[in-house]
């Protein structure tokens, strides 16, 4: 059986893509704990839908070295946003396949932002950026200002894939398809 929380991809009319609602984080403990298996097996019908031309947020993500970056340095640039933690197993599983990602694509004009969640120590972070060789930008959140301008993120990891004029196309709950995500990726680095 697939993940429930990897990223829904039901067509219904003229709707194309669905995405995991906010209110999961809202949900008393046992529904909580059913809701994904609820949503695997489809009884959970009321879906938020995401639109393909959202702005990604204002921005300022502060990186490990301290310096820092922007949403609007993304303009030109296809990027991939990951909220992850140290904690979070999903997370720790698919960081090398987010490494081949950017590795494959880094020459083509692709950036990788990691943003660890305000609960990580920093000094967690530093370790995993450190002893995993981390190729992309790793920055922490330690106010949570970031995770709730990208749509008050409590879940991870979640994935944002932005395009060049800076909209997100992409929005994914859970470890991604990533081979269908190295299609989408080919196909926004190859427009203008």
């Amino acid at each position: 059986m697939k993940n429930p929380l990897s990223p829904m991809q039901l067509k219904i009319g003229k709707m194309k893509t669905l995405c995991m609602v906010p209110f999961f984080r809202q949900l008393p403990g046992l529904a909580r704990c059913l809701f994904p298996a609820l949503l695997a097996l489809g009884l959970v019908v009321s879906l938020s839908a995401c639109t393909s031309s959202q702005a990604a947020p204002e921005s300022t993500f502060v990186l490990l070295d301290g310096s820092k970056t922007t949403t609007a340095d993304f303009k030109g640039k296809v990027t991939l946003v990951n909220f992850w933690a140290t904690s979070c197993v999903t997370c720790v599983a698919e960081m090398p396949k987010l490494i081949a990602t950017h590795q494959k694509y880094a020459s083509q004009g692709f950036e990788t932002v990691a943003v660890a969640m305000r609960y990580d120590p920093p000094s967690y972070v530093v370790n995993f950026t450190e002893t995993r060789q981390l190729p992309f930008k790793v920055a922490i959140d330690n106010t949570g200002t970031v995770a709730k301008a990208w749509g008050d993120v409590q879940l991870t990891p979640t994935t944002y894939l932005v395009n060049k004029r800076g909209e997100i196309v992409k929005q994914y709950v859970g470890e991604p398809d990533f081979a269908a995500l190295h299609q989408l990726i080919d196909k926004l680095l190859a427009e203008s």
